[in-house]
């Protein structure tokens, strides 16, 4: 009984709307953090997953040898890989696509590919203005791969010592 007439002054005297003024005007005049941000950028961790790449051999044949494992691993199912033999008797993806719309950037493609072929970039500024924008085929990953394979190699490098 006593505690309900205690809850009925506090609602009454509108005690949480004061408690919520005064925590606001404690911030109302503390320095700000805000950053402008295609000025000013916030450091980005090393270990950060951006848009994905397909790599290639120093002598320009594409790494992937689809054994189809970051199919596998994918918990978003994301990625779909079709593959052919070839002549010399090597197995190459004829498709590799991955969707972006469901791929939840966790890197298990990234880690379970034995010849790190396919690889997640520092690449966060990327969009698409309708949901086929998002997803990459064998050709574009590629060329995302070619553009930044230099950026991907040193971080790569960087990275080594901790895996």
């Amino acid at each position: 009984m006593l505690n309900n007439v205690r809850e009925f002054l506090n609602s009454l005297l509108l005690k949480e709307v004061f408690k919520g003024m005064s925590l606001t005007g404690k911030y109302l005049f503390a320095p700000k953090t805000t950053i402008q941000y295609p000025e000013e950028k916030t450091p980005m961790s090393p270990r950060f997953r951006g848009l994905h790449a397909l790599r290639r051999y120093p002598n320009g044949e594409e790494r992937c040898i689809a054994c189809k494992l970051c199919e596998a691993v994918c918990p978003a199912l994301a990625i779909s890989i079709e593959s052919d033999q070839r002549e010399d008797g090597s197995r190459r993806t004829t498709r590799y696509d991955i969707d972006l719309t469901k791929c939840i950037f966790c890197g298990f493609c990234e880690e379970a590919c034995p010849v790190d072929a396919i690889v997640e970039t520092h690449i966060h500024e990327y969009h698409g203005e309708k949901r086929g924008d998002l997803y990459f085929t064998k050709e574009m990953l590629l060329a995302v791969g070619d553009q930044f394979e230099n950026e991907i190699a040193d971080k790569k490098s960087a990275d080594a010592k901790y895996r």
